[in-house]
């Protein structure tokens, strides 16, 4: 299984090397190492692995116990190829996906993030699912308000999400995480320019309008 292990460690030469040791030791397949953040002295940082099928996970995390300084943040499932770059392909797919694009945009999220799912609603109360992907829960925990800009929380429930306006298309898009740990800043960031070139797409308001049946807005 592809896993994502996000992991704070001392910002230290040598530092890293230990925990990819262990993990190897331990038998993971290290793929992939991104890092998130530095700064006084420590460091987090993202890293993919490939983890035996019928291994436990809690292997994994013991793996790690006697690396002196390593906090695990989360461990989570993902299905984002190490060292590919989806948001490309899926931003070119989503140029000719006419009135398909929102739904692709939708089912991709997930993916991109290793995330759970992702839906869309009407921006106003009551609001209206438009669409949503696999596995989204057939009542989605919209907040009462959309947020002005993509922002980060974490809910009552333990489930991790990213909220944004659609202004165009008078949308709130969701995208949700419940195993792992809360979206970080970078991915919220990674969010938001995703969102804003799909918004400048040609032609995206319109075929979003014959896609969900939206009205029309009267000529002035």
């Amino acid at each position: 299984m592809l896993l994502r292990l996000r992991i704070a460690l001392p910002d230290r030469p040598g530092a890293l090397g230990q925990v990819t040791g262990a993990l190897g030791a331990a038998g993971a397949d290290i793929t992939q190492v991104t890092v998130l953040d530095r700064g006084d002295g420590r460091a987090l940082d993202d890293l993919t692995v490939y983890w035996p099928d019928s291994a436990p996970r809690d292997d994994l995390v013991r793996a790690l116990d006697d690396v002196e300084g390593v906090r695990i943040e989360g461990v989570w499932s993902t299905r984002e190829a190490p060292g590919t770059y989806p948001e490309l392909e899926i931003l070119k797919f989503l140029s000719t996906a006419g009135d398909r694009a929102l739904g692709t945009l939708i089912d991709s999220m997930p993916v991109l993030f290793s995330a759970d799912w992702a839906a869309a609603a009407t921006e106003k109360d009551p609001r209206v699912t438009v669409y949503s992907s696999w596995r989204a829960p057939e009542e989605v925990p919209f907040p009462e308000e959309t947020p002005s800009r993509p922002m980060a929380s974490t809910l009552p429930s333990g489930l991790h999400v990213i909220v944004a306006p659609l202004p165009p298309l008078a949308l709130t898009l969701m995208l949700a995480r419940a195993e792992g740990p809360a979206f970080h800043r970078n991915e919220v960031h990674r969010f938001t320019r995703i969102v804003e070139i799909f918004l400048t797409l040609p032609a995206i308001e319109r075929g979003a309008d014959r896609a969900f049946r939206r009205p029309a807005a009267r000529p002035f």
